[in-house]
């Protein structure tokens, strides 16, 4: 399917973004109009206002929705991924783990769908780099091809960690989300054997899964994100990388060889 031309919807129901939302419904099981708006706010999605219909008419100028369609079948036929349609909206204005420092960007994946939402075009490589993030997840749950519910914790780290990493290959480390660089290697290990190996069997509607993965309440910021991506380094420090592999690779190869590692590498 690739890009829908979402830009049609807001430029009839701009301020009416539950009533955009009833033309995702057909892409959702069971969620209302207003169920399906609240989740994607809580992922990025804009609410309407001033500012947010500048970020929306910068974005027809930019000609948004034709350079994400161009850079959507890249990857598509670069990965040979699934198609999908992806959804693109204006960013909300507000920071947050999820908003890279100096452009607001973010997005949410679905095994069946993605969910781009953007501030601006000005750098075309920060627009690659979410999509390489969030089409890799949608790569890799289609792959693995497993109900949500069985997600673990394990799972989830390693998901982000090898999105991100896939950003590092394709786009460079410039381009990297802050959570790469938010913790030094100490720390990590630290994390990793104070908060996270004891609950990885954690499955996804489980408490304790986000506050983990996210870093919620007095937890190390993004805490499973940023695991996730250090285990996944250094994996790939001494293995071949293959975008299509990643898709595939059980997530316990990347834990035993962590595993691994700490035990010949203790940071003291």
């Amino acid at each position: 399917m690739g890009i829908i031309r979402t830009d049609q919807w807001l430029e009839e129901e701009f301020d009416r973004p539950v009533k955009i939302c009833e033309k995702l419904e057909p892409f959702f099981k069971v969620e209302t109009p207003k169920e399906i708006y609240n989740q994607l706010k809580n992922f990025g999605m804009y609410r309407p206002s001033r500012s947010t219909k500048v970020i929306f008419d910068r974005l027809k100028e930019e000609t948004a929705w034709n350079k994400v369609e161009q850079l959507f079948h890249h990857y598509k036929e670069k990965w040979n991924g699934p198609e999908i349609p992806v959804f693109l909206f204006p960013v909300a204005q507000a920071g947050g783990f999820f908003f890279k420092e100096g452009t607001s960007k973010a997005g949410v994946s679905f095994p069946d769908k993605m969910f781009l939402f953007l501030s601006q075009m000005k750098d075309p490589k920060e627009v690659e780099a979410l999509l390489v993030h969030e089409y890799h997840h949608v790569c890799r749950l289609t792959q693995l091809n497993k109900r949500m519910e069985d997600y673990t914790l394990l799972d989830s780290i390693i998901i982000e960690g090898l999105a991100e990493y896939a950003v590092l290959k394709y786009c460079g480390s410039e381009y990297l989300a802050s959570w790469c660089r938010m913790y030094n290697e100490k720390e990590l290990i630290m994390f990793w054997d104070k908060y996270l190996k004891k609950h990885l069997d954690t499955k996804k509607n489980e408490r304790g899964h986000d506050e983990l993965l996210y870093g919620e309440g007095r937890l190390p910021k993004l805490l499973g994100y940023a695991v996730g991506f250090n285990i996944v380094k250094h994996f790939y420090q001494t293995k071949h990388y293959s975008a299509k592999l990643s898709f595939a690779n059980p997530a316990i190869k990347y834990l035993d060889y962590y595993n691994n590692y700490i035990e010949k590498k203790p940071i003291k």
